[in-house]
């Protein structure tokens, strides 16, 4: 039987290493995996140019190309990524900000404003410690370069909102260390952090505040999905079933392997610790599959586009992927 040839990009992740390694195979696809070193120029190929069959893409981009209805793509309930955002906020230790709210007023660093996680960022800002968004004067480029970061293709925002480009010659994390601006939020922590005693986190105890958003909410932040070429979809519709069950027995394959006790499958010494950790909280599987097992966490995303001016209405978080056929397991 003729097999389909298709393309698959995404970054480098244990959940996708079987797939990457042809240990796990798509049926009827031949499929070439690519793998970037950076989720940016997957979504910048991807949006800009359909470079790739199928790709990572960015939750947020995603999202608002539906709510422009003529997205080029479709969804699978695939999430490759996924970070709690509390401990990716930081601050100038000189500004003047002891509590979420002193943000207000202040000139705040952030690598894109469309970026996935810096929206997560704003909603936990404004909907867990009611920070008045509007009244941030936003500095956007790159975090550890001067310049900016990637060359996105997303949608415009539907309502005017206050951003400044850095024209500096400087990274925002060096900005952020001379006083420039007064925090950062983003999806990494600056270089500066841990270097420079002016550089300190907004909530230094961050992990408690996210396990209590999972425990109370049922949230953990949904940065990427899987993304097919429409038109490709279309013609095979076959394809989102087939392409899902892989990626389902992949990311199970990983859990064995992070698993596996005789020896530690990443150089984390309590590794062991941190999988009791999982268990305890994420009954086991803390990157779950498919629509339902991640309704919470959707449909924070879809309130949070409303609310910072993505999409002009909540579109239901069904609409956005498309169907599964069978029950292969999330």
């Amino acid at each position: 039987m003729t097999r389909l040839p298709l393309t698959f990009a995404c970054c480098r992740y244990d959940r996708m290493e079987a797939i990457r390694e042809g240990l796990v195979t798509v049926e009827g696809v031949d499929l070439t995996c690519l793998t970037l070193k950076s989720g940016r120029d997957v979504f910048d190929r991807m949006v800009g140019g359909q470079e790739f069959d199928v790709a990572e893409l960015s939750a947020s981009e995603f999202v608002s190309l539906a709510g422009t209805g003529n997205n080029p793509f479709v969804a699978l309930p695939v999430f490759p990524s996924r970070v709690f955002r509390h401990g990716y906020m930081f601050v100038n230790a000189r500004a003047g900000i002891r509590s979420p709210k002193d943000l207000e007023g202040k000139r705040v660093g952030v690598p894109l404003y469309t970026q996935t996680a810096a929206l997560w960022a704003r909603g936990h800002l404004s909907h867990q410690f009611g920070v008045n968004l509007d009244s941030i004067q936003w500095v956007q480029g790159a975090v550890e370069d001067a310049g900016t970061h990637g060359k996105p293709h997303a949608p415009p925002l539907l309502k005017p909102v206050n951003i400044d480009e850095n024209t500096s010659g400087r990274s925002l994390g060096v900005l952020l260390a001379r006083g420039a601006i007064d925090a950062l939020i983003g999806s990494r922590k600056p270089e500066t952090f841990g270097r420079h005693p002016d550089v300190v986190r907004l909530f230094p105890n961050y992990r408690a505040l996210e396990r209590a958003l999972y425990q109370t909410a049922k949230i953990f932040p949904i940065m990427h999905l899987v993304a097919m070429r429409r038109s490709l979809y279309e013609r095979q519709r076959w394809l989102a079933t087939s392409l899902y069950k892989a990626f389902v027995e992949s990311k199970r394959r990983a859990q064995a392997r992070m698993r596996y006790g005789g020896s530690l499958s990443t150089m984390l010494p309590w590794l062991v610790d941190e999988i009791e950790e999982i268990d305890a909280v994420f009954g086991g599987d803390a990157f779950p599959y498919g629509v339902e097992p991640n309704r919470p966490t959707l449909e924070a995303l879809v309130r949070y586009m409303v609310d910072q001016h993505f999409i002009a209405r909540p579109i239901p978080v069904d609409d956005l992927f498309v169907p599964i056929q069978g029950n292969f397991g999330t």
